[in-house]
């Protein structure tokens, strides 16, 4: 993206006005994806389509570098979202996913791997690309390992999030085939089931779907106590990490900060008197969502109309790479004579999260997934972030 392309001049530009407009962008894609047929494209996406819109129509800053509401979002609003939401990964709850969904998140982790490797090698993205190709592999890796925060860490880290139009596309073809995975994981047990008849193992351990579900929930009661030690928290840590990775840079190890601030969370996170904070979950979408409105009013429509060749290398480049992971998640679990519902739901964690996971379980009627599905996704949520790095750093060479 060009930092000085030029654009109509904003209604607003006063930061405090600027902010309220960020929320009520926030405000108008949650109300869309929770009331219209717009639902399909997901809160995250409308809220980086709508803020483009705005910005590119002059009622906003475009993200010329320059706004310092934007600034303050990158520099501490995505991190705080990180630090926040991975609080919600209690790793000592994962032994209660039970053995065999754990084998096929990690199977499931193992193909995603692999089909970053095929599908870099396979589409020639670098060429189209440059640099840019190996993080742009490490943010597949990452969000196809266990959801949309690892994604955004990546972006984050390489700076992906300033080529607005590049991020937007990538953000428009993970939310496009994401969804096709969902419908192939909906299909697929039942052909694969009519082909190979599996007999369906209830996981009676799990079968309270009520207990599940309360993992799980969109809402929070919150204090004002809680919220205001959770900022403080997430305040100190994010700069902690910074200070660790200037300390460590002079010493000539390299470590993101933003990997230093998620193992910070993710060790936090074990503390059962941090366990029972409420309100992480609300501050840490909120944080997401003010990030992706900056994402968005980064994001030159005209450059994404540009995308041309460079959108269709990306559409192959992730069906190649979900084509990986289904050969390796269904193909070593038929050889392990796994159930077939359990295969897809270990997969839609892998590809679309938790949230996703816990969906499709739903939808093919097993209970009993719905605890697992949940675990194995926060599970995801940790360890997508430090795979999306070695990725990176594999493909960069």
């Amino acid at each position: 993206m060009d930092p000085c392309r030029e654009g109509p001049m904003p209604v607003i530009d006063a930061p405090l006005y600027v902010l309220a407009g960020l929320f009520a962008l926030v405000l108008a894609a949650e109300w869309l994806a929770r009331n219209t047929a717009a639902r399909h494209l997901g809160a995250a996406l409308l809220v980086i389509l709508l803020a483009a819109l705005a910005a590119n129509l002059g009622l906003l800053p475009a993200g010329d570098g320059m706004q310092p509401v934007y600034n303050g979002v990158f520099a501490y609003a995505a991190p705080l979202s990180i630090f926040f939401l991975m609080l919600e990964v209690n790793l000592r709850e994962l032994r209660s996913a039970g053995l065999p969904m754990l084998i096929m998140f990690l199977l499931g982790s193992a193909g995603t791997l692999l089909g970053v490797l095929i599908a870099l090698n396979v589409t020639g993205l670098e060429t189209l690309v440059g640099g840019l190709a190996a993080p742009l592999g490490g943010m597949f890796a990452a969000t196809y390992t266990g959801g949309s925060l690892n994604f955004n860490t990546l972006a984050l880290h390489y700076g992906i999030v300033e080529e607005g139009g590049l991020y937007a596309g990538a953000v428009a073809v993970d939310n496009l085939m994401t969804s096709v995975w969902m419908i192939a994981t909906l299909i697929l047990p039942k052909i694969l089931h009519g082909v190979l008849p599996r007999r369906k193992v209830v996981m009676e351990q799990f079968a309270d779907e009520r207990e599940a579900l309360r993992h799980h929930e969109d809402t929070e009661t919150v204090s004002p106590m809680d919220l205001a030690l959770l900022l403080a928290l997430g305040l100190v840590v994010t700069w902690l990490s910074n200070l660790a990775a200037a300390e460590l840079s002079a010493l000539g190890v390299e470590v993101p900060s933003l990997l230093i601030l998620t193992t910070g969370a993710l060790l936090l996170a074990q503390i059962p008197a941090l366990g029972r904070l409420t309100g992480s979950r609300v501050l840490g979408m909120l944080a997401v969502y003010l990030f992706l409105a900056v994402i968005g009013a980064h994001a030159d429509v005209s450059a994404l109309a540009d995308l041309g060749q460079l959108g269709l290398v990306l559409f192959a480049f992730v069906a190649i790479l979900m084509a990986v992971h289904g050969a390796v998640l269904f193909g070593a679990g038929s050889l392990l004579r796994h159930d077939w519902d359990l295969m897809a739901v270990a997969s839609q964690a892998n590809i679309g999260g938790g949230t996703s996971a816990l969906a499709l379980a739903k939808s093919l009627g097993r209970g009993d997934l719905f605890l697992p599905a949940i675990l194995v996704g926060s599970l995801g949520t940790g360890l997508g972030t430090y795979l999306g790095f070695i990725v990176a750093r594999l493909v960069e060479g």
